[in-house]
């Protein structure tokens, strides 16, 4: 194997139903993986994604359901499956953290650091939130709650533990991370996590008491192994378990900027310990608000991905969420917004011109064209210019522009006014243009990718049928 990605993205944690949130993380790098598979070949690319099934809230969510963990576990995992398949999310491998073969390799994992000396015995006090299922730091505490999840009632714990020295490693994960030897985008995210690392790393607890939900910790099974160990060992333990290990290490990991923290330095630490190769690039998104507003339960704004596709389709409902921030900054998400942006650059734009095309492509006789003699150069160049710099709706941008343009030049050409060998001159170049951003939207818009260059391949075309409906 030459050049390889390995793309990830963070495993979800099953205590709830997956949401816009999950769905546009992986929508992300499903963008990727199939950009790099059209690159580079199928073969050459490895898309991770699954679900952590471990922990105490876990359990709680499964009692509340009249359920046992497996039963709950199996059920949720299996909806993420489904909302992945709505969405035309093609990965390559599904991971689950209950699979006995990761419960293996995770204790293997984890009894190499301790042999190594890399873990000790001790006890943690502090404010625990189960939001977050973990311990929180005074700067995450605000009005006397998880500034992540202000809802949830924080316990004060005291509880014997096993930590990993992760305090070893703070000198080399800041020198790493300062020379760029493994990357964090967007930049000032970099930049938080240096500064972060410089004021001090602590040891950090892989291990919990009183959780009968989990991994048993191998030489005392009295404990379980923390349930962001465990989670963060499955990019590692996916390779294995699929005989893949010639991907590590990952490539491309992306995840939103809440849990960069557990990603960009505990996982490092972790890796370094065990003598592994780091991930190459870690690209944290930010955050995005519903109409204004806060995703929650309490306002009812959580967006079910797969209402939106019944809405729209899964190529528009990956075209909307994908266009409607940057990746690197914060946004909103705006249902009204999605509308006007649906009619205009799907139903009146792309649709319209493909529906218009391939009319007065109607009774004419053309060359089959193949993929290989189409494609242009700048095109390919500047989307993937933008998604080396982590700007998919910029991509996206520039591949309307000639959408755009072709619309234009259609209007300014009128093709229809003419017939015979001029006509055909003119249609055989507008074939070409729009193949050409077939070509560029299929890791955006795979299935209607796939319809414009079946059309306007073929030496007989007919006319297409609308292929985004308005809506009113």
């Amino acid at each position: 194997m030459n050049e390889k990605k390995f793309i990830t993205t963070p495993i979800y944690y099953v205590n709830d139903r997956p949401h816009i949130g999950h769905s546009f993380t992986t929508l992300i790098a499903d963008v990727y993986s199939r950009y790099y598979k059209e690159k580079l070949g199928a073969e050459s690319v490895f898309f991770l994604t699954g679900t952590d099934e471990h922990g105490l809230k876990i359990a709680q969510a499964a009692e509340k359901h009249n359920m046992s963990p497996e039963e709950y576990t199996n059920m949720i995992s299996q909806e993420y499956k489904d909302v992945w398949k709505k969405l035309d999310i093609q990965y390559d491998y599904f991971i689950r953290t209950t699979n006995p073969k990761h419960k293996t390799l995770v204790q293997k994992f984890i009894k190499d650091l301790y042999d190594n000396g890399y873990v000790c015995k001790g006890a943690y006090k502090g404010y625990y939130c189960i939001g977050c299922e973990k311990y929180l730091n005074d700067d995450e505490i605000v009005s006397g709650a998880c500034r992540l999840h202000p809802n949830i009632k924080l316990s004060y714990q005291s509880e014997e533990s096993y930590f990993f020295k992760l305090s070893k490693f703070q000198n080399e994960i800041s020198r790493l991370l300062t020379e760029r030897k493994y990357e964090v985008y967007p930049e000032e995210r970099c930049k938080e996590i240096i500064t972060r690392v410089k004021e001090g790393i602590k040891d950090v607890s892989v291990s919990r008491r009183d959780v009968d939900w989990g991994i048993p910790l191998p030489w005392d099974e009295s404990s379980k192994v923390y349930v962001w160990v465990d989670a963060l060992l499955n990019y590692y333990s996916a390779l294995q378990i699929t005989g893949k290990e010639m991907f590590w290490p990952p490539d491309i990991q992306f995840m939103a900027k809440d849990i960069l923290w557990f990603h960009s330095v505990i996982w490092e630490g972790l890796l370094l310990a065990n003598k592994l190769e780091l991930p190459k690039k870690i690209f944290a998104h930010g955050f995005f608000t519903v109409d204004g507003q806060k995703m929650s339960k309490t306002t009812g704004n959580i967006i079910d991905p797969v209402k939106l596709v019944g809405e729209y389709g899964t190529d528009a409902t990956r075209y909307l969420l994908l266009s409607s921030f940057n990746l690197c900054n914060d946004g909103d998400i705006s249902l009204s917004r999605m509308k006007e942006r649906y009619n205009a650059d799907l139903a009146n734009g792309l649709g319209n011109l493909v529906s218009r095309l391939s009319n007065l492509c109607v009774g004419i006789d053309f060359e089959i064209l193949g993929l290989e003699k189409t494609k242009i150069c700048s095109l390919d160049k500047e989307i993937g210019a933008q998604l080396d710099k982590f700007n998919p709706h910029e991509a996206l941008k520039i591949i309307w522009g000639y959408v755009n343009a072709l619309d234009r030049d259609l209007a300014i050409d009128k093709p229809w006014l003419y017939d015979g060998s001029r006509k055909k001159t003119m249609l055989s170049k507008y074939r070409g243009q729009i193949i050409d951003i077939a070509i560029g939207l299929i890791p955006f818009m795979p299935k209607t990718a796939e319809i414009i260059i079946n059309t306007f391949s073929k030496s007989k075309i007919e006319k297409i049928r609308p292929l985004f409906v308005r809506k009113i």
